[in-house]
């Protein structure tokens, strides 16, 4: 689809919440590579440029800051990010991209000042490369492809962050093994603000949404990973699967409170998600976003060592870099379905502690592919 048939994303209307949704570091990198591609190969300087977003149903209009000539051959685009009224980390940090012509006819990624490097294994990225996620990489390859007509020209694209690598001291990115600086991120190109107060209260009004009607089960969905399970394989309309983000604590406290009120049981709540956040719970932890909590690597090397796995594989999976990581070390050992069928009972036993209106608590693990890791 050509960019003339997508409609306009418009940052000016409000999410739901009434707050102000901004662009990711994947489109503010994929802005820059546009921008300094449209002066290199046209000579034109663009002060904005409208890039596709992932959903191919929608482009974004991003301002930018500057761009210049550095070689007959390099240009440099640099745009702010803005995270509307979601900021995280990187709000207010210019991501620049500089691109160069290369000889190889293909498209080479790079990590400029500012942008870090995998170390470890069980990113997004391989060890080595750049810390530029995969969509927006996919992002900045249609980028080229939109302005370049020779298809068989290659490009090197080197983005960066201007101050990253204090900005990265912030974050999980040294934990992660991300060395220099921040990682270049987003699945759809929009930051979503989510204000706390708003979104724990929305939480309640879509649980009591889903008990509606005497239902006699939903889910609760801490992110998308789950989605497919609950509608295909469970068979729960839209309505009864809750998104709950990283509020576990809140959501289970309202769906008691909801049920109390209603003086009436449950049968079943599912609980389906990433170990990476459910998992925490093992560990006490009922808020689980990451300026709150550990990661779960922890808790997953002490069950199995619990469960009398090899004490080299123990010490490998405690001192892995995601639970993504421990997930793929154990991938192929015979015991890991055990092991994870019996972390999906213990969460399951403490949540049921939470909610004794609730029959039975039933907890189901994905990675992010969203293939079974437990029960199936």
């Amino acid at each position: 689809m050509s960019q003339t048939e997508l409609g306009e994303f418009d940052l000016s209307v409000l999410a739901p919440n009434g707050l102000r949704r901004g662009r990711t570091t994947g489109s503010c990198a994929t802005a820059a590579v546009k921008a300094a591609l449209y002066l290199l190969l046209h000579g034109e300087r663009r002060t904005q440029i409208e890039i596709t977003l992932p959903d191919d149903a929608h482009y974004l209009t991003v301002p930018i800051q500057d761009s210049r000539r550095l070689d007959d051959q390099t240009t440099r685009a640099e745009v702010l990010k803005d995270g509307g009224d979601d900021p995280d980390n990187t709000h207010g940090a210019t991501i620049f991209a500089e691109v160069r012509r290369n000889n190889e006819g293909q498209i080479r990624f790079f990590a400029g000042v500012g942008v870090g490097t995998a170390t470890q294994p069980g990113l997004r990225v391989a060890v080595g490369e750049p810390a530029i996620n995969p969509t927006p990489r996919n992002m900045m390859l249609q980028a080229v492809a939109e302005v370049s007509a020779n298809k068989d020209q290659g490009f090197d694209l080197t983005i960066g962050c201007i101050n990253g690598e204090a900005i990265a001291r912030k974050t999980f990115n040294p934990r992660l093994g991300i060395v220099g600086g921040i990682s270049i991120l987003g699945t759809s190109g929009i930051v979503e603000p989510l204000s706390l107060a708003s979104w724990i209260a929305s939480i309640e009004v879509y649980v009591r949404v889903a008990l509606g009607n005497d239902a006699i089960s939903i889910a609760l969905l801490p992110g998308k990973i789950g989605r497919v399970y609950s509608k295909s394989v469970l068979g729960l309309p839209e309505q009864r699967s809750v998104q709950i983000a990283n509020f576990l604590g809140d959501a289970l406290a309202f769906v008691q409170q909801a049920l109390a009120e209603e003086q009436r049981d449950l049968d079943v709540l599912w609980l389906l998600g990433h170990p990476g956040k459910l998992a925490k719970v093992l560990d006490g932890v009922w808020d689980t976003h990451s300026s709150k909590s550990d990661m779960a690597m922890s808790v997953v090397a002490r069950i199995a060592a619990e469960r009398g796995f090899d004490s080299r594989l123990v010490h490998e999976l405690a001192q892995a870099n995601t639970v993504e990581a421990a997930m793929e070390r154990l991938k192929n050992e015979p015991g890991a379905q055990a092991l994870w069928i019996d972390i999906e009972q213990r969460i399951a036993a403490l949540v049921q502690t939470r909610v004794p209106a609730v029959k039975k608590v039933a907890v189901r693990l994905f990675n992010l592919q969203g293939e079974s890791l437990g029960e199936v």
